[in-house]
């Protein structure tokens, strides 16, 4: 086991210099100019030329034309992509291009909020999206399973934007239950203590700010939750249906033992390996996800951080967010791996 996790640690490091070179170029590939984006379109050209100088972005993006031709290379370890690297291995994310802060400063205050958020959404998607498809598989063909099933389906097809609009439109707007984005009222304050407001506001004792900050991530949420939820009910079915036809299984009702015992105690166990490989995979895709959550309900995390880094051409800021939204589909993906040997004892890694 020690020797597989080291192998898919080492394995890793390839994975993210690809991501990274792929971030790097597609940057490159959008049209405009940061520089431009800065000082506006009809800012003087030596001002902008200074400003490019400044970033580094009249230097090539690996050799130029005339090195390479001439076989020299030199110029290739001052280019604009191996001096990114440069930085990354010494954990410098760069400076925004905007605001001339820190990356990683701004990363540390905006990532709790992202995590909060796709923590609720995830446990939502989990506690929902596993009990509707156990019971879908228990009580197949039945008026319930085609309920749920249906639900599921409308869950998957439903585009997040849509749906956080039209919560935005009834509990806020119509009916004045919620607030209609931000992470907390004006003039609630929160002692923070881990990032996460419903956490600390918890650890420190304070009601009125736990139901404040609940307001405010409950809308969200649920609409980041709807996909998951609707993926993990389907493919719980699915696995349920699947090993419910085993031997096994038929012995175990034979003998006359209760179904929620059967359900549960054999079924359940054993069709778990396809759910926590999808749990993992949406884990992931929770953090990439939020991107669109967060710009409709203006949640102050990571995803509308980079969407507004996008419009203004801030490649420090696009290209950290991203990394790290890489990096953590590396990891759910590496623990999905680990738990298959804890859940399937048949499983061996040589």
């Amino acid at each position: 086991m020690a020797r597989y996790i080291l192998r898919r640690l080492i394995s890793v490091i390839p994975t993210l210099i690809g991501v990274t070179f792929v971030i790097f170029m597609f940057q490159r590939l959008i049209p405009g100019d940061p520089a431009v984006a800065m000082l506006g379109e009809h800012a003087a050209p030596e001002n902008i030329a200074r400003i490019r100088e400044q970033l580094g972005l009249n230097r090539p993006l690996f050799l130029d034309r005339d090195s390479l031709v001439q076989g020299d290379l030199g110029g290739f370890f001052d280019s604009q992509y191996v001096r990114y690297l440069s930085r990354l291995v010494k954990l410098d994310l760069g400076n925004s291009i905007h605001r001339r802060i820190p990356v990683a400063e701004t990363l540390g205050l905006r990532f709790p909020a992202t995590v909060e958020l796709a923590l609720l959404s995830m446990l939502i998607a989990i506690f929902v999206g596993i009990p509707v498809g156990i019971i879908s598989a228990a009580r197949r063909n039945s008026l319930i399973d085609g309920v749920s099933m249906m639900g599921s389906l409308v869950g998957v097809s439903m585009p997040i934007f849509w749906l956080g609009l039209m919560e935005i439109m009834l509990f806020a707007v119509i009916l004045g239950w919620l607030p209609t984005g931000g992470r907390l009222s004006t003039g609630v304050q929160i002692q923070s203590i881990t990032g996460l407001y419903l956490v600390d506001s918890l650890l420190t004792w304070n009601i009125p700010g736990f139901v404040d900050a609940l307001k405010h991530i409950i809308m969200p949420a649920i609409a980041l939750a709807t996909i998951p939820m609707a993926i993990i009910a389907r493919m719980t079915r699915s696995s349920m249906l699947d090993v419910m036809q085993e031997d096994y299984i038929r012995t175990a009702t034979a003998k006359g033992l209760a179904e929620r015992v059967v359900l549960f105690r054999h079924a359940l166990k054993n069709a778990f390996l396809p759910v926590i490989t999808i749990i993992g995979i949406q884990a992931g895709t929770l953090m990439a996800g939020a991107v669109l959550t967060e710009t409709i309900f203006s949640w102050p995390g990571i995803g509308k951080w980079v969407y507004d880094a996008i419009l203004g051409r801030d490649y420090p800021i696009v290209q950290g967010g991203t990394l790290l939204i890489a990096i953590i589909f590396v990891f759910f993906n590496l623990l999905v791996d680990i738990s298959y040997a804890f859940l399937d004892p048949r499983i061996h890694y040589d």
